[in-house]
């Protein structure tokens, strides 16, 4: 089913979507809209207002989200394999039990997002805005991450063993238990680092730049 701009709000369409079809939503007003174990696996979501909105417990394999979002939207306990967000406001959304295997972020507003508590293999994250995010206990391994602010994000338990780095920031980024053994963070704001961030940061490789700030830090000079 195809939905042209058309205001959905409010409505309840977890069980009145066919699940044998491909749904298509273009500009469409999502807004507190419920899909709540809707049948959604390879739907587009182009340009829509997601403010609120309801997916919880849906199966949203392989769905593409591009553009348009909202704040706190809900993808509890929902199926997302393989699906994309690419320039999506997706601030304070929730993803507590959500299977997240093959989920890539490019380009995305998710200050205060919440993925602590998913399952699955993990996420690609690129150009994306992570302020104040929750990734407690979330996997990273081995991945290029570019481009991404984790200020004042919660990465608590997150396991980087071999991530790259590349211009991304993690300045008051609190990492209790986070791993970073043999993981590339020459490419990434340190910010100023305490103690715990450097038990963290143990096994990681860094540059001489950020090694000498480390050290100056703490009073000693580096000629």
């Amino acid at each position: 089913m195809n939905f042209d701009g058309e205001d959905l709000s409010h409505k309840a369409l977890g069980d009145r979507l066919p699940s044998e079809e491909t749904h298509t939503f273009r500009d469409c007003d999502l807004t507190e809209t419920d899909f709540w174990g809707a049948s959604l696996a390879g739907a587009r979501f182009t340009s829509c207002v997601l403010e609120q909105t309801d997916f919880r417990k849906a199966d949203l394999d392989g769905a593409a989200f591009t553009g348009g979002g909202g704040m706190r939207i809900r993808f509890n306990d929902a199926d997302l394999i393989d699906v994309t967000f690419t320039d999506v406001d997706l601030s304070s959304a929730q993803f507590g039990g959500a299977l997240l295997t093959d989920v890539s972020f490019t380009g995305c507003r998710m200050i205060g997002t919440a993925l602590t508590a998913s399952r699955g293999t993990g996420f690609k994250l690129s150009r994306s805005n992570l302020t104040l995010a929750n990734l407690g206990g979330c996997s990273l391994r081995g991945e290029h991450i570019e481009g991404v602010r984790f200020d004042d994000a919660d990465l608590s338990g997150c396991d980087f063993t071999e991530a790259v780095l590349d211009d991304c920031r993690l300045i008051g980024t609190r990492l209790l238990n986070t791993t970073f053994a043999k993981a590339d963070l020459r490419g990434a704001d340190l910010g100023q680092p305490d103690d715990a961030k450097l038990r963290a940061f143990a096994g990681a490789v860094i540059n001489q730049t950020q090694a000498k700030a480390i050290l100056a830090a703490r009073g000693i000079t580096v000629l």
